[in-house]
């Protein structure tokens, strides 16, 4: 019985059903003329059920190009985001499960692991990065999803506003952001970005704290999280939480553009892109597609968040956040999983993720996209590790309830011991299936 489901933002409705009519798995019979007369092959259909309506152009793409490699296999494609984490509920609960269908990695991919299928041993896993594989990784190894992209979690910079303020490079400390925003508002610089009213930026800012706290605590991130889901840690014993997190979120605000609760991820793009600010909170390199066309002349910059004093603890994140499933008990799992594996070992799939969907590939010896923050990622990680994606060691049953926790905390309904203990309760309650 599923005890958890991922909470998942947004409020659009998109249903597609594309490339194949509505039918049961199996289909019909079809046919066609081999060097030894007639090959019979069997029609099927397999449906897929996502959360990513920002990939429909893509997904489709990958379906067409698929007809040509396997004729007699259909792909349905049915994307929902609004309440979608319900919805697969129901489909679950009604033994509709759905041949493909999406969830968050890191904890949910146990959440999920007794309707999905072990990919452990098939070449799409052996495709993937090191990174990426542990993000789709069950507790006891197994690999159980898909990545739908590689990702990267970083604090973004307009490079022409820092360099007009004087700031000469990104600042790496709590000190040389205070600076950065004293010189940036002195030239009439908003400095902060925000969207404070979505939930799920906040879980992308806080991870860079959790990766400070379990460093200086001299423990993985991942058994930091696990020591407070179990209730054993307190965040008032770790100042890079307590006192530098809520210091950062506070500055945020008094040097953030207006209204930060009522600016969505939509109205901080436009904030960054129309240079009304400097820094933008939350994101990462899915941003970039709909900046440039805002603004296509923008320079942008990535940098970690200046988390305390210890410049080498300013990091950017990267890994994989958002997980494809495979429907273990599907009628077509055989030939659901032999697609992926045409995915993420042709050369049409390690193309397709950098210029067709243009995100950072999840796989090895894939060319990256054309675009400015998978560059820079590309040169900062040559030097300078990444930070562990963090966000992953939580359900986003949390997640969502972290980031209510936070907005009541700006907005001055709770103070931050209120929000530490909700927080704390939170993390028990909601962290984890078990």
């Amino acid at each position: 019985m599923l005890k958890k489901m991922m909470a998942l933002s947004g409020s659009l409705l998109l249903t597609v059903g594309l490339l194949s009519g509505c039918g049961s798995n199996g289909g019909t019979d079809g046919s066609k003329e081999s060097a030894g007369g007639k090959e019979d092959l069997k029609t099927v259909t397999i449906n897929m059920f996502t959360a990513s309506p920002e990939y429909t152009d893509a997904f489709n793409a990958y379906i067409e190009e698929y007809k040509k490699v396997k004729p007699n296999v259909k792909i349905n494609l049915e994307i929902m985001q609004a309440d979608y984490n319900t919805i697969l509920k129901s489909k679950i609960a009604s033994g509709s499960t759905p041949d493909v269908f999406q969830t968050t990695a890191g904890g949910d991919i146990d959440t999920y692991a007794d309707y999905s299928a072990d990919l452990t041993n098939e070449p799409l896993a052996a495709a993937m990065t090191d990174a990426v594989r542990a993000n789709m990784s069950s507790s006891d190894g197994k690999v159980l999803g898909l990545p739908v992209k590689g990702n990267l979690f970083t604090l973004i910079y307009n490079k022409d506003l820092l360099t007009k303020a004087g700031v000469t490079s990104p600042p790496k400390t709590i000190a040389e952001m205070q600076d950065a925003v004293t010189k940036l508002e002195a030239k009439g610089i908003t400095p902060f970005a925000n969207a404070y009213k979505e939930w799920w930026v906040w879980k992308h800012i806080f991870q860079h704290y959790v990766d400070a706290a379990a460093q200086d605590a001299g423990v993985e991130p991942k058994q930091l999280v696990s020591d407070f889901i179990a209730g054993k840690a307190k965040i008032k014993d770790y100042p890079v939480l307590y006192n530098n997190f809520f210091n950062f979120i506070d500055l945020t605000v008094k040097h953030g553009t207006d209204k930060p609760l009522e600016r969505d991820s939509n109205a901080e793009v436009s904030d960054f892109a129309s240079g009304k600010a400097a820094f933008m909170t939350g994101k990462g390199a899915w941003d970039e597609e709909a900046i440039k066309k805002i603004n296509p002349d923008l320079k942008i910059g990535i940098m970690g968040y200046p988390v305390s004093d210890k410049a080498d603890q300013s990091v950017i994140i990267t890994g994989a956040d958002q997980a494809l499933r495979i429907n273990k008990d599907s009628e077509v799992s055989k030939e659901t999983i032999e697609f992926f594996n045409w995915l993420y070992t042709s050369e049409y799939g390690k193309n397709w993720f950098s210029q067709v969907a243009k995100v950072i590939p999840p796989i090895k010896d894939a060319p990256l996209p054309d675009l400015e923050m998978p560059k820079e990622m590309e040169s900062i990680l040559k030097t300078s590790k990444s930070g562990d994606l963090s966000v992953n060691y939580s359900l986003d049953t949390f997640h969502q309830k972290f980031g209510e926790l936070m907005q009541a905390y700006i907005s001055g309904n709770m103070n931050k011991d209120q929000a530490v203990a909700e927080i704390e309760k939170a993390w028990v309650q909601l962290g984890s299936a078990q």
